[in-house]
């Protein structure tokens, strides 16, 4: 087990303490990419069990699509082209009051390396149907209802 996934239970409680000091409301998001054989991307973090879907939190200054780009790029190597498009917006608030999560779907992308070291473990893509056993269940609740274009839930 990385020594970060150890560190985890630890740390968030701090991590979530402070962002609540600092900010009123958190604003995340995640990136739904799919290639050409309908495939998503998924990654594993080193400091967390489980695959998500690429992502992370909306710095200042920075647009929820400049966000979602700078994400992509840093843990995965996705480049996007074109804009990316909101799929949904969901309410994190029962994990971590005033939380929110916006979904953004990428089909025009090019494959680089990614530039964030250390923070992730692995990236696989993934038949939807197929999806890996230890997936969070949002994530999996998420790309489900965007690929078989149901309402999404409005909380996470």
């Amino acid at each position: 087990m990385p020594w970060r996934r150890r560190l985890e239970p630890i740390l968030r409680p701090l991590y979530r303490y402070r962002a609540r000091r600092v900010r009123g409301m958190t604003l995340g998001v995640r990136g739904l990419v799919v290639n050409d054989q309908g495939q998503v991307l998924l990654i594993e973090h080193t400091y967390m069990p489980g695959w998500y879907m690429p992502g992370g939190g909306v710095e200042k200054g920075e647009t929820c699509e400049q966000s979602v780009i700078r994400e992509l790029h840093e843990e995965a190597g996705i480049h996007v082209e074109g804009r990316p498009v909101l799929v949904s917006v969901h309410s994190n608030h029962l994990r971590f009051p005033g939380d929110h999560v916006l979904i953004y779907r990428i089909d025009a992308w090019t494959q680089t390396e990614p530039t964030q070291k250390g923070e992730i473990l692995q990236i696989g893509w993934f038949a939807p149907d197929a999806l890996p056993e230890d997936v969070t269940p949002s994530t999996r609740k998420r790309i489900l209802e965007a690929l078989a274009g149901h309402e999404p839930h409005p909380l996470w």
